[in-house]
């Protein structure tokens, strides 16, 4: 079976495994957003939200950028290509158990005909 060896997932997968921290990457996958707008999407105070936003930004899974026009302001955007790993990995699952299912199913079919 499919190992998540290759590429370490376990910092994508923790990240994820909160579903605080899944509101935010949802939230960022329709555009980019600032702290306190991420916090009041998520009803979660803005401490808690910027420790939520270091787990993300420490798995790769946001960028933080500061607009030229004022930077003391962070706006945070999905980084995509970040869960490049995590869908090969879970493709490579599919079509592992795909394969079971159709040898199971031909073991049945042969059975029924035997």
């Amino acid at each position: 079976m499919a190992t998540a060896e290759a590429t370490d997932l376990t910092p994508v997968l923790e990240a994820l495994a909160d579903p605080t921290r899944r509101m935010v990457v949802e939230a960022l996958g329709r555009g980019p957003r600032r702290a306190g707008e991420l916090a009041a999407t998520a009803a979660v105070s803005p401490p808690s939200m910027s420790r939520h936003l270091r787990v993300l930004l420490a798995a790769g899974l946001v960028a933080d950028e500061r607009p030229s026009s004022d930077a003391r302001t962070r706006v945070f955007r999905l980084r995509p290509e970040s869960v490049v790993g995590l869908r090969a990995w879970l493709d490579q699952l599919q079509a592992e158990w795909d394969e079971h299912l159709q040898s199971f199913k031909r073991h049945v079919e042969q059975d029924a005909r035997g």
